[in-house]
């Protein structure tokens, strides 16, 4: 059984598809906050806390921005 597209528009993504891109790209992002979190701080507990929260709320967001996108016909040929 094929995930559900967004609306009625052929060959968009599919919520499994966006799901796999925010949480790829929010592990490069999460390792790179955790980095300049420790590197300002000093400490490695704090940089886990920061990168932790961050990891929860920005996969939430872009999951948004991406559906939000899908779903603009705007800038499509």
């Amino acid at each position: 059984m094929e995930a559900s597209r967004v609306g009625p528009l052929r060959g968009a993504e599919t919520h499994t598809r966006s799901v796999l891109k925010a949480i790829s790209w929010r592990t490069l992002g999460t390792l790179d906050t955790f980095a300049i979190s420790w590197f300002m701080t000093g400490k490695v507990v704090i940089a886990g806390s920061i990168a932790g929260l961050e990891v929860i709320t920005k996969v939430a967001w872009y999951y948004l921005h991406e559906r939000v996108w899908a779903a603009t016909s705007w800038g499509r040929r």
